[in-house]
């Protein structure tokens, strides 16, 4: 159940910060995405057996940087937006399986 609350609260804060960026002062929204993937990563993945949340971490970071949705009339600017910062909660959250795997492998 906290996995889906952490989730539903960085997709949340993705989506208010993408279509009003700068809406929370002092970029907290961004510092919440980065703290909620971080808290995902930790609690709710296997950092042995990650490969397809890596993946799909991935993917979304190159589409996101290739700015695919723009070209989707009226509306694609915000899913782009949307997406920009969806790869925060994801990036942060492959932050957490490195350090996890990293921990993992030093305590033998």
């Amino acid at each position: 159940m906290e996995m889906r609350i952490i989730f539903g609260l960085g997709a949340l804060a993705a989506i208010i910060e993408g279509l009003a960026p700068g809406m929370v002062p002092m970029g907290l929204l961004p510092l919440a995405l980065v703290v909620l993937g971080l808290a995902y990563g930790f609690m709710t993945l296997d950092a042995e057996d990650s490969t397809m949340f890596v993946a799909v971490a991935i993917g979304l970071h190159f589409a996101a940087d290739a700015n695919v949705l723009s070209h989707i009339q009226f509306i694609g600017i915000y899913l782009d937006a949307i997406i920009d910062q969806l790869k925060l909660l994801y990036l942060s959250s492959i932050v957490a399986i490195v350090a996890t795997r990293v921990y993992t492998r030093v305590k033998g």
